[in-house]
Order: structure tokens, then C-alpha cells, then sequence
């Protein structure tokens, strides 16, 4: 159980609706500060290094912002097929491009986690296996007549009309929506 010292002056580093509501389940309150880093891959890192990188960037950055006596949480999500990661849609072509891509297949979903503090800054990754059933094009055109492939990495989120596709999950569900609960308890209890 967290003492009540250590909720106090919680930031979270992100404007995702996703993330928000997660981190609302620890029942912690916090305030928001939007991280502003560049979110360019670095030539030959991996997926999984990237994602704890960006993570731990955002935390750093808010952290700055901030100032001592805060405890800043900032969280990246990658999701990859064969190493190669699938962001965030440019628009309705690139998201069909995407969920064709994904579908019939296996993929990872990489979710860190950081805690920035006055001690240094502590991250977690938490790695997801998520299958998606064989789309139809008419699958795919359907859900990307909607708005919720655009602001997601991979064109989906598993907690919307996308979650009809996934036939199975190996790994954290929360993680897949972008904050991993677990990781992020481990965190916020040290």
C-alpha cells in the first residue's frame, strides 16, 4: 500500500485519453503535463530499447518542467511486426496499409513505463503478443471509416470496434492500451 507521501505531486507525461483513464484506476490523484521530445527512431535501435528510450525521455523532459518534489510518469507504446514498428497512421491509406499488414498475423506490442523523481528516473517494459484474425477489405474499410485507427500506433486500439480482430493475447491487455498496470504499480509502490 502507498503511503500518502508518495501520491502527492504525480504528473503524467502524456495526453493520452488511454493512459489517463489507466492510471485513474490507482485511484492516485495527478495533474497532466505534455511531454514535447522528438519521437524520431535512432538508426539501428531496436523496438523495445526505443520504446523504454521515448518513455523515460518524456518522463525526463516533464520532469524538467516540473521541478523537484514531483514524481513524473511518462509511458511510450510500440507495437512491431518483425522488428519493424508501425506508428501512428498518416492518414486512411497508410491505416488500411497497416491492418492489412497485421492481419493474420502475430505481432508485439512493446509498452514502457518511467518514473522520473528526485532519485533519477526507473522505467519497465512489458512486451505483448497480440494475433489478429484475417481481416476482409471490408473489415478494414469499415473500421477506417471510423476515427480510431488515427491516433493509435498500429492503426488500432484493442479496447475499441478493434478489438473484434484480436483472437489472442499473450501478455498485458493494459499494456496493449498503452499503460502497463502492473509496471506501472512496481513503480509507483518503490
Amino acid at each position: 500500500m502507498m503511503r500518502q507521501n508518495q501520491t502527492l505531486n504525480l504528473v503524467l507525461a502524456s495526453q493520452s485519453p488511454r493512459r489517463n483513464s489507466l492510471l485513474k484506476q490507482f485511484d492516485i490523484p495527478f495533474q497532466v503535463v505534455v511531454s514535447d521530445i522528438d519521437e524520431t527512431p535512432l538508426i539501428g535501435e531496436a523496438p523495445d530499447q526505443m520504446t523504454l528510450r521515448l518513455a523515460k525521455q518524456k518522463a525526463l523532459a516533464v520532469f524538467d518542467k516540473v521541478g523537484k518534489g514531483h514524481r513524473v510518469l511518462g509511458g511510450d507504446t510500440t507495437v512491431t511486426l518483425q522488428q519493424r514498428i508501425l506508428g501512428k497512421p498518416s492518414g486512411r491509406s497508410d491505416a488500411i496499409d497497416m491492418l492489412n499488414q497485421l492481419s493474420g498475423s502475430t505481432h508485439l506490442v512493446h509498452s514502457a513505463v518511467a518514473l522520473a523523481s528526485d532519485n533519477g528516473c526507473e522505467t519497465r517494459l512489458c512486451s505483448t503478443k497480440v494475433t489478429f484474425i484475417t481481416l476482409t477489405d471490408i473489415q478494414i474499410s469499415q473500421y477506417c471509416d471510423s476515427l480510431d485507427p488515427y491516433d493509435k500506433a498500429g492503426a488500432y486500439g484493442i479496447q475499441g470496434a478493434a478489438g473484434r480482430f484480436v483472437s489472442q493475447i499473450e501478455g498485458s491487455y493494459s499494456g496493449v492500451m498503452g499503460l502497463p498496470l502492473w509496471e506501472t504499480h512496481q513503480l509507483l509502490s518503490q
